[in-house]
This record gives C-alpha cells, sequence and structure tokens, in this order.
C-alpha cells in the first residue's frame, strides 16, 4: 500500500456553521486523534482528500504546520443524498505499530461449469502492521466444484497479517443452482 501526502490547516473555528463555510471553500473538516494525544483539528482539502480516501484503509502522510502526521482513516462521514465527504475522522499510527482492520475479500476467478457462488463475507479483519496494510484479500475459485467451501483459514495472508477473525467464519460456498420454476402463461 502507498502512503498518500496532504496539507492539511489547523482549524480553529468549530459548529455547524463553521463546517458549512469550510465545506463551500472546498475543504474538509477533519481531526486527527490517537496515542493519547490531544485532538488535532483541521482542513483537508477537498479534492486530494477525497481522491486519497477512495481506497480502503488508506494510509495518509499528513503536513499540518510543518509537522507530518501518520494517520489512517478511521471515519468518513457523508451526506445522505448528496455523497459529499463532511467530515473525515483520522487515526494516528506509529511505523511499526499493529492495527486491527477490516480488508475485503475479493473473489476471482470461474468455478467448475454450473456451479453458483455465493459469497457470505465481504470483509475479514486483520491484525497487520499500519504502513503495510493490505488493500484485498483475493480468493482463487477457479475450477472449483458445487460443495466446496471458503473458510477465513484457508485465506492466503500477507506474512506480517493474522486473522482477527474466528478461522471457521464461511467466506463462500459453492452450490449447485436451484431449479427455476416453470412459468405458465395465464390464459385472457
Amino acid at each position: 500500500m502507498s502512503d498518500l501526502n496532504l496539507i492539511g490547516e489547523a482549524r480553529n473555528e468549530f459548529g455547524k456553521g463553521a463546517a458549512r463555510r469550510i465545506r463551500r471553500a472546498k475543504q474538509i473538516p477533519a481531526v486527527i486523534y490517537g496515542h493519547g494525544v490531544a485532538p488535532l483539528h483541521i482542513v483537508l482539502p477537498e479534492r486530494e482528500t477525497v481522491r486519497a480516501i477512495r481506497a480502503s484503509n488508506a494510509l495518509l502522510r499528513v503536513t499540518v504546520d510543518g509537522v507530518e502526521h501518520l494517520a489512517l482513516v478511521k471515519d468518513v462521514q457523508k451526506d445522505p443524498v448528496l455523497q459529499i465527504v463532511e467530515h473525515i475522522d483520522l487515526l494516528t499510527v506509529k511505523k511499526g505499530e499493529r492495527v486491527i482492520v477490516d480488508v475485503p475479500v475479493h473473489l476471482i476467478g470461474e468455478p467448475a461449469p454450473s456451479v453458483v457462488v455465493n459469497q457470505e463475507e465481504m470483509t475479514v479483519s486483520l491484525s497487520a502492521d499500519a504502513t503495510n496494510v493490505p488493500v484485498r484479500i483475493d480468493v482463487d475459485i477457479t475450477g472449483r466444484d458445487a460443495g466446496q467451501h471458503i473458510y477465513a483459514s484457508d485465506l492466503v495472508l500477507p506474512a506480517d497479517a493474522e486473522l482477527e477473525n474466528d478461522s471457521i467464519m464461511l467466506i463462500a460456498h459453492l452450490a449447485e443452482p436451484t431449479a427455476e420454476a416453470e412459468v405458465t402463461p395465464v390464459a385472457e
């Protein structure tokens, strides 16, 4: 995972009106917290920030007043209608520190003919180095037959990552398609 650089400014105005003014100026209010340090309220440039947080578990290098903060995106609040980013919570991390993150599971390949794949879990929780969080976990289902199951213990994890979920958690199962009911035309 590559880290992304953002330049932020300290924020000293708070409240709904101040947040609206910040968003009208094409910026996003945010807060950096963690490690027992007082929260740092900042504003970030909208365009670069939205691009940076598009990836899950993005590692950001935020420079505020000449001080660099290494942070993971903890929460993003969006407007439910307009889908614009209203606020971002960033969790400060240090190199070598382990964090627990949810990583998407991506099924690749095609199963055997006439096999239906049902993915039960879309993410798994991993404990990984904060600077080396995987973007996703790929699971190859090429040629698998009906009746097979993929459990969390079957996932191939990066070398330094550990599974936080139960190892018997069902990720996906492969089944035969169910028969479709015959549709009889209704007489007019």
